[in-house]
């Protein structure tokens, strides 16, 4: 992924971003509200276009107009704050809806992989239970699921946590920690600083629409040098 900029109206969100993440890689996107983060994430799964710039992922252009966005899914999953599930679909249900409807897959081979994905996010036996049924958490876990069903090779996480009580962030923070365990690429723009310190190969501070500052997590929370990031820590520590 090279530079890159996003414009809204007179808004330039993003400024001439540039970063690159080697496969099995986890990278954290940290910052303050309104730095860009999100809409990071978003320009690389193609959900929002760049003004200008290049994206690169596995060898696909995604500011090209022509773009499969197909081909992109299939590469690049997303979890978002909101679990936005079916509510008149069960779990199960829910998880094998885009193998099936998107990509054609027989309903044998796709409802046995969702299973096995739910079990992996330690939720066998909710199969049939109902997006209101299930706590934030448990929902949130059948969107990662849902997300890994159609077999990514990177997935990008959006405050996926930022909407739960504190209770049922840490079952969330436990399945994408066992998801970069197993070598899956992430970017994860987060406000969970423990989290980022312990499961980030790099860790990347934005503000204001640029990178102010990266580095391995135990450089950048020990030792920035920016006075922005200094001071950014120095209210989420």
């Amino acid at each position: 992924m090279r530079r890159r900029q996003k414009v809204f109206g007179a808004l330039e969100v993003l400024k001439g971003i540039s970063l690159s993440v080697r496969k099995g890689e986890v990278i954290c996107i940290i910052g303050p509200s309104g730095s860009g983060k999100s809409t990071l994430i978003r320009c690389i799964n193609a959900l929002q276009p760049i003004s200008s710039g290049s994206i690169q992922i596995e060898g696909i252009e995604v500011s090209d107009p022509r773009l499969d966005k197909l081909a992109l899914r299939r590469k690049v999953g997303m979890v978002f704050q909101q679990y936005n599930l079916f509510p008149h679909k069960t779990a199960l249900q829910n998880v094998m809806m885009a193998p099936i409807h998107v990509l054609g897959q027989k309903r044998p081979e796709v409802e046995a992989r969702a299973r096995a994905l739910l079990a992996k996010v330690r939720l066998a036996g909710k199969e049939d239970t109902y997006p209101g049924e299930l706590s934030g958490g448990q929902q949130q876990r059948v969107a990662i699921a849902r997300s890994l069903a159609m077999r990514p090779d990177i997935m990008l996480f959006d405050e996926v946590t930022a909407a739960l009580d504190p209770e049922t962030v840490k079952e969330v923070l436990v399945t994408i920690r066992e998801l970069a365990e197993d070598g899956m690429t992430c970017l994860l723009v987060t406000h969970e600083m423990n989290f980022a310190r312990e499961v980030a190969d790099h860790v990347y501070f934005t503000d204001r629409g640029v990178i102010v500052e990266h580095g391995p997590p135990e450089t950048l929370f020990t030792a920035a040098t920016d006075e922005r990031t200094q001071r950014f820590l120095s209210q989420v520590l």
